[in-house]
């Protein structure tokens, strides 16, 4: 006790200093200050660990000996409680998925099964904005989109890795939907829209297109993708024959990523600028070389951490952070005024265009796990109503229909929808939007 009581504060303040140092790195360094607000709670968490540190230098040996048995006992509790968090995430999905098909969970990682699939350089992976951020000094375009015409592997939620064939602009549509000289419905959103990770026919876009028996076009795509990326890509991609255009709208994290798209400036240009284009359309040879060349730089930061990463989790009590996130729910100052101002250009647009244009609101896993209380579901539709844009509330229509609505969610946990719960979001939008 001794020996520990004499290093303790130095113990403290390195820990402390090594924390800060981290924070800044992937605050500053790895997400190019676009995540900034997430890692404030970090910033303080660390500065107050260096000043109770420094506290620790000047406290009577008796405090400080109780000071180490209580930090002790607590750090024992948190990786005892992380170490049963992880194994539950890791193996319940898989029991419950063998146990429902008697096949085996795919445990495989996205950077194995790419190895596994792509020795004839027949696969790619998508490659969504948070990676294009992320490498946004390598080009001056910023792409919207993945590689065009390539199988692409998606994710594994349900058992499996969703694996889809891209079309000539990188989406997940079959191709000759971009041939169709009418296209009822045209859909932008982030990863629901794109289709996590289920594989076609059971996302929204085929789910519709089957019911419609007309052309649908998926201009959804995942990773950090809000309303500032979906208005830029209605600007690049939306074609005088659209009929109608679908604005699915996402809950759990939309205006969260409009906050960091409002500090990019190419995004931004798309609202000061009404006749601003990238010409996305007539670059997507660019696209694919920086998709291709960002997938190999993170192939191989992937290698280099792969042995460590698992127990990097379980370092940073990343199941433990992730249940106390999904237990509270912490609010922030929410940039509802560019939103509006961003769905009222999207309007413009639709109009101009001879196109109608509707919003669907998705809702997210946290409301039928734990006391909800999401304060911008009034205040998006207040927005909504008053740019006069019909409104189509899936949690109403759908979800709080459902005896069980966790059902609708991969083994009731965290994470997309799974084939039902797509098959019913879609149905709900063609009952609406119809002719």
């Amino acid at each position: 006790m001794n020996f520990l009581k004499k290093i303790f504060s130095s113990v403290c303040l390195t820990i402390s200093l090594l924390l800060l140092i981290y924070t800044f790195y992937k605050s500053e360094i790895h997400w190019n200050g676009l995540n900034r607000d997430y890692y404030l709670t970090y910033y303080i968490i660390s500065f107050l660990l260096i000043i109770f540190s420094f506290i620790t230098f000047f406290i009577n040996q008796k405090i400080k000996e109780y000071l180490i048995i209580s930090l002790i006992s607590i750090t024992v509790c948190l990786y005892t409680f992380e170490g049963y968090l992880t194994f539950k995430e890791q193996h319940h999905r898989e029991q419950l998925y063998e146990k429902e098909t008697g096949k085996k969970y795919d445990t495989r990682t996205k950077l194995k099964i790419y190895e596994d699939l792509n020795k004839n350089n027949n696969y790619v992976v998508d490659v969504g904005m948070k990676y294009y951020f992320t490498h946004k000094n390598i080009s001056d375009i910023l792409p919207i989109s993945g590689i065009s015409n390539s199988k692409t592997i998606h994710c594994n939620e349900n058992g499996y890795f969703s694996i889809y064939e891209s079309d000539r602009y990188g989406f997940n549509n079959p191709d000759k939907e971009w041939d169709n000289k009418t296209v009822e419905y045209l859909l932008v959103g982030d990863s629901f829209v794109h289709g996590n990770c289920v594989n076609r026919p059971n996302d929204i876009s085929s789910v519709l297109r089957k019911l419609s028996k007309k052309s649908i076009l998926n201009l959804g795509y995942e990773q950090n993708r809000g309303p500032l990326v979906e208005y830029a890509t209605l600007r690049e991609y939306l074609n005088s024959n659209v009929k109608k255009v679908l604005w699915i709208y996402f809950e759990g994290n939309d205006l969260i990523d409009l906050a960091n798209e409002l500090n990019n400036k190419t995004l931004k240009n798309y609202i000061n600028d009404l006749t601003f284009t990238q010409n996305l359309k007539l670059r997507q040879n660019e696209i694919n070389v920086l998709a291709n060349t960002i997938i190999e730089r993170e192939k191989e930061k992937e290698r280099q951490k792969i042995f460590t990463f698992d127990l990097l989790k379980f370092i940073k009590i990343y199941y433990l952070r992730l249940f106390i996130l999904t237990q509270s729910q912490t609010q922030q100052p929410l940039p509802l005024p560019e939103f509006k101002k961003i769905l009222g250009l999207a309007k413009d647009l639709t109009i101009k265009n001879n196109s109608k244009l509707y919003f669907i609101y998705l809702p997210e896993y946290s409301r039928y796990k734990i006391k909800y209380n999401n304060t911008s579901y009034n205040l998006v539709k207040k927005i909504v109503n008053e740019l006069d844009i019909p409104f189509i509330d899936i949690h109403k229509e759908v979800f709080e229909k459902e005896q069980n609505p966790l059902k609708l969610f991969p083994f009731e946990l965290p994470g997309h929808y799974n084939v039902d719960g797509y098959k019913k979001v879609a149905e709900t939008i063609y009952k609406f939007t119809k002719d």
